[in-house]
């Protein structure tokens, strides 16, 4: 039966029928991530304009998510649940069904609850196209873990991209890194992946679109440690436009992060106060940024 049968107490039933606390529950994979900042930023702001409280589970692993939700409608004391970003078990998702509580997914989709999301693979096609479309005829890709929905989506548009310009696809055009913290999402992978590459030597690809932004710091660190120039040797595109994206003058893909974690809010209270009203996914495309590291800007100066 495991932590799952808990999800039928009779006792949980009955609270969730009171539905007085006000509280509202996210479970997010790690709370270090710029991304779930950002997003976490928006939800703070709308909760704290409605008035409610918020309760936050952090996660390392996908099979801990079971384990902290059961815990969460145990004590009773939630009105509605947020699950960020990662691949909730089918079977958590078909005993949340069960209890009727409000859910929203943020990051990820189920038919079955409202969600936020945004185009990964879009934004993926679009940061990788830009690449060749300044003239780069081999694109590398640093991406994360294939263990994330969102790095294996923005893999599939990077792939998508190289097709539709004749473009041949080979493995050796890949890199995670190691270090799977955050699911690859972190500096230290963006650095051991740009690392390998660099081993590559004259066969290294010249331009890069790499997952996110925090792993494309950690790639232009292993750049710079080797003598290459960001824009000058080696192009790079990210993907997040988190705050420190614009002081180092990375070119990435912008995603409303604010604005989805508001939306978010918004939506669960809507679902909270009419548990009929129809699922809603709403899909957010990213925006191109465009700045130095990417060489553009150079390129139109002179």
């Amino acid at each position: 039966p495991g932590v799952l049968a808990d999800f039928g107490d009779k006792r949980i039933g009955q609270r969730l029928a009171r539905r007085q606390s006000e509280t509202i529950s996210a479970v997010i994979p790690f709370f270090t991530n710029y991304f779930f900042i950002e997003v976490l930023r928006g939800v703070q702001d709308k909760i704290s304009e409605l008035g409610y409280d918020l309760v936050l589970y952090g996660v390392e692993r996908a099979d801990q998510v079971e384990g902290y939700t059961a815990r969460a409608l145990q004590r009773g004391k939630v009105d509605g649940m947020l699950f960020f970003s990662m691949k909730v078990p089918e079977k958590v998702l078909a005993r949340l069904k069960e209890t009727n509580l409000p859910i929203g997914l943020v990051d990820t989709i189920s038919p079955e609850f409202d969600s936020i999301s945004v185009a990964n693979a879009e934004g993926a096609y679009a940061a990788t196209t830009h690449l060749i479309e300044l003239g780069h005829r081999t694109v590398g890709m640093i991406d994360a873990q294939p263990v994330s929905a969102p790095a294996l989506e923005r893999l599939q548009g990077y792939r998508r991209a190289l097709e539709r310009h004749g473009m041949p696809y080979t493995d050796q055009l890949v890199r995670t890194g190691t270090n799977s913290k955050q699911d690859g999402f972190n500096r230290d992978a963006g650095y051991e992946a740009m690392m390998e590459f660099v081993k590559m030597g004259s066969e290294m690809p010249k331009a890069f679109f790499v997952s996110s932004d925090i792993q494309a710091m950690g790639a232009i660190a292993a750049l710079t440690e080797n003598g290459f120039r960001v824009p000058e040797d080696v192009a790079l595109v990210g993907f997040d436009d988190i705050e420190l994206a614009r002081h180092i003058r990375l070119t990435t893909m912008r995603q409303p992060m604010f604005q989805m974690g508001v939306l978010a809010i918004e939506r669960l209270v809507a679902r909270m106060s009419n548990p009929g009203m129809e699922i809603l996914h709403t899909t957010f495309s990213p925006t191109l940024i465009v700045r130095e590291s990417c060489g553009a800007l150079t390129r139109n100066q002179n």
